[in-house]
C-alpha cells in the first residue's frame, strides 16, 4: 500500500493519506511527518473495521 505524507508549509504541521480500496480513504496528520504517518495508521485500522479488510492486503504479525 502506498501513502502521501506532505508537509503544510503555511500552517505546520504535516499530512498523510492513503487508500483502503479504490473507494475508502484515510487521512493523518500531526506535528512531525512520523506523527501524522502514526495517525494515518490508526486512521486506517478504524477505517478497516467500518469497510473490511480488502482481499490484496496482506498483514503480518509478530509475536512476542
Amino acid at each position: 500500500m502506498s501513502f502521501v505524507v506532505t508537509e503544510d508549509t503555511e500552517d505546520g504541521g504535516w499530512t498523510a493519506s492513503a487508500a483502503l480500496t479504490p473507494d475508502a480513504f484515510a487521512n493523518g496528520e500531526g506535528e512531525t511527518r512520523e506523527a501524522a504517518i502514526e495517525d494515518l495508521k490508526a486512521a486506517l485500522v478504524a477505517l478497516a473495521d467500518v469497510v473490511g479488510i480488502p482481499e490484496q492486503l496482506v498483514v503480518t504479525l509478530e509475536e512476542d
